[in-house]
């Protein structure tokens, strides 16, 4: 008995779907993806980055948006669900019935067993495409850790690893630094 061949759907049904459906969704190479909540840690640490960055932020033209808001991106599908972006003179673009916004400068992940892999491959690669984005930032769940992505003036991009509570992440392309002990307050290490 033979298995049941994987189906692999359009990018016109993916479309449909985020069309009719109450969750987000994100195709990747013929897979949809249910952008289904994450934990509790995850939500926090994303919440922390917002609120954090909001506060800097304040009475500038650069603003952060939570992961309620879809970004564009050059690929297919055209764009994705990050869960902090910022953007500096935000504008935004219809793209099936949704606000995508078009000019992200910076862009968080959290960082999960199932997401992992992506965050650090596809969406790279995705997020990289994008011509306004500066930074791009992975937030671990496990330990206080993160990868910083920060492109260069000659268009290459370098990276990286900062860990530890007491130690500052400096986003340069929006003049903010977030102490790691704020993004995981309220997250208990094991």
């Amino acid at each position: 008995m033979s298995a049941n061949p994987k189906h692999y759907y359009t990018i016109d049904e993916y479309f449909a779907l985020e069309k009719v459906g109450d969750a987000r969704y994100e195709y990747w190479d013929g897979d949809i993806v249910c952008m289904s909540g994450g934990t509790e840690i995850h939500g926090r640490i994303g919440d922390n980055i917002c609120f954090r960055l909001r506060l800097q932020l304040t009475g500038r033209t650069c603003e952060a948006f939570s992961s309620a808001f879809s970004i564009k991106t050059p690929t297919l599908p055209p764009y994705r669900y990050p869960d902090v972006s910022v953007a500096c003179g935000s504008i935004f673009e219809k793209i099936l019935g949704m606000d995508t916004l078009t000019n992200p400068v910076v862009i968080f992940e959290v960082l999960s067993s199932s997401t992992e892999v992506a965050d650090r491959g596809q969406k790279l690669q995705a997020y990289r495409a994008i011509e306004t984005l500066q930074e791009y930032v992975l937030v671990s769940q496990i330990k206080p850790n993160i990868t910083h992505y920060v492109k260069q003036d000659n268009g290459e991009w370098n990276s990286f690893e900062i860990s530890g509570l007491a130690t500052i992440l400096t986003l340069n392309s929006i003049g903010c630094t977030l102490l790691l002990q704020d993004i995981y307050n309220g997250i208990v290490f094991s």
